[in-house]
C-alpha cells in the first residue's frame, strides 16, 4: 500500500470515527480499503439504531471512492407487493429507477430477489483525498435515497399491510434494527 492510498484509507477511518459511525473493515482482495458504518447515528424510543448498514471502500487501482446501502424489502412488504394487481409491482420498481434517476445515484435492482442496492462514487483529487463534508454528501444522499425509496414502498403497499404482520416478521423480532427492510 502506498503512502497516499495509506492516507485515504486513515482519513475515511478517521472521519467515520469522529462522528461515532464506524462499525468495521471489508476485507475484499478487489478493495484497497472498505468499512462498515451505520448512517444516521442514534437509537429510537425503543433503544433500537436508528441508522442502515451502510459501506464505503474503495476498489484497487481506482482513484474513487463508493458509498453503498443494499436493501432487501422485508416480507411483509414483498407479500403486499405480490398481491397488487395490475403489473403494480413492476411499477413500484420502474418508480425506483426513476427516483434514482432524478437522484443522480447508481442502482442495481434484482426484482426477483426483492432488494435493490444505491451507490454513489466521487472521484479523489490529485492529492488522492477528500473532504469530510463531501464524504458525508455521498453518504446523506445515499441514505436519503433509500428514506425515499420507503416512502414510494408505503404508498405502493398502503392498505395491504396490518401492524401484526409486522410483529410476526422475522425481522421485528430478531436482535437486528427494524427498518421497512430487513
Amino acid at each position: 500500500m502506498s503512502s497516499k492510498e495509506s492516507n485515504i484509507t486513515q482519513l475515511i477511518q478517521d472521519y467515520l470515527l469522529d462522528e461515532g459511525l464506524l462499525r468495521g473493515k471489508v476485507s475484499d482482495p478487489k478493495l484497497e480499503f472498505g468499512f462498515q458504518f451505520i448512517f444516521p447515528p442514534g437509537k429510537d424510543l425503543l433503544g433500537r439504531p436508528v441508522g442502515r448498514n451502510m459501506v464505503v471502500f474503495r476498489p484497487k487501482n481506482k482513484g474513487l471512492i463508493i458509498v453503498s446501502l443494499g436493501v432487501q424489502i422485508s416480507e411483509p412488504h414483498i407479500n403486499a407487493l405480490n398481491s397488487l394487481e395490475n403489473n403494480k409491482k413492476m411499477n413500484f420498481f420502474m418508480d425506483l429507477r426513476k427516483s434514482f434517476l432524478l437522484k443522480d445515484v447508481f442502482y442495481r435492482i434484482d426484482i426477483k430477489n426483492h432488494r435493490f442496492e444505491i451507490i454513489d462514487q466521487i472521484f479523489l483529487d490529485k492529492e488522492e483525498s477528500i473532504s469530510k463534508n463531501s464524504l458525508f454528501k455521498m453518504i446523506r444522499k445515499v441514505f436519503n435515497c433509500a428514506a425515499y425509496s420507503n416512502f414510494i414502498l408505503d404508498e405502493y403497499c398502503a392498505g395491504k399491510i396490518k401492524p401484526e404482520d409486522f410483529l410476526k416478521a422475522k425481522e421485528f423480532t430478531s436482535d437486528s434494527d427494524f427498518s421497512l427492510y430487513s
